[in-house]
């Protein structure tokens, strides 16, 4: 019997559809520009470090986003808008959304949920944050135990449980490939110190709001904190980048 739901010709068609959908960054922002004027190219970034939308990507590394991821989005930029929520307890209520759960309503009359999500996107989120031992460290990362040693010695990474966070995976993936230029975790302290002094300064900006008592506020004072970091980077990278462009002159 023909079975029209596993036809090529219809695979195909579905297949297209899908490629058309997805959608850059750009794109996205021209979606949601009328009801949210305000949200940026960075703030869509800084949901996807936080874990609460994780869009797919090219062979190239670019973000492409669906229109599920879209409507994450809304739902993400509704609540924080109108209710203030922290992005915690949003992410808390779209994982156990992702888990197939019925999660209590959100506070103030907020919508239950976005979209309906599958089983890809719970295993992406849950990936994407769960925390991680000393031997899957070590096997994400290619890096020795006694390179993950140093980098606790010095400071620049450390355990919870004897578990390592995403930062935690992210700064041992840079120190093994800075390993292969012959910088040691030693040499990296510089930059934890310049870390700590860059928060000292994004601390005193956003002071005011961490002293206010309403939940919301953390999480205001939390995304700002982000953002000025963002900044920062950009800052950075720029004056690092405008030094080396002399070695080539």
């Amino acid at each position: 019997m023909f079975n029209a739901a596993s036809s090529p010709r219809l695979e195909a068609i579905r297949h297209e559809g899908v490629r058309q959908a997805a959608l850059n960054i750009g794109e996205v922002l021209a979606e949601l520009k009328d009801e949210f004027p305000r949200v940026t190219a960075s703030k869509i970034r800084f949901l996807e470090d936080k874990g609460l939308i994780i869009p797919q990507r090219t062979s190239a590394g670019y973000r492409k986003y669906s229109a599920s991821d879209v409507s994450r989005l809304r739902f993400i930029l509704s609540v924080q808008r109108d209710q203030y929520l922290p992005l915690k307890v949003i992410k808390d209520h779209l994982d156990a959304l992702d888990r197939g759960e019925a999660p209590a309503a959100l506070p103030g009359g907020a919508p239950v949920a976005p979209v309906a999500v599958g089983k890809d996107m719970a295993e992406a989120v849950e990936n994407h944050s769960r925390s991680v031992s000393m031997a899957e460290l070590q096997g994400i990362t290619g890096a020795s135990e006694t390179l993950i040693h140093d980098l606790m010695k010095f400071g620049l990474i450390e355990t919870q449980g004897g578990l390592f966070d995403s930062n935690g995976i992210r700064i041992t993936k840079s120190a093994v490939q800075l390993s292969n230029h012959g910088i040691e975790p030693r040499h990296l302290r510089q930059f934890r110190t310049a870390a700590e002094r860059e928060f000292s300064l994004i601390e005193s900006i956003v002071g005011n709001e961490l002293r206010k008592p309403e939940v919301s506020a953390r999480a205001r004072a939390a995304e700002e904190a982000q953002e000025i970091s963002r900044q920062c980077l950009e800052l950075h990278e720029a004056l690092v980048q405008r030094a080396i462009s002399q070695i080539d002159r």
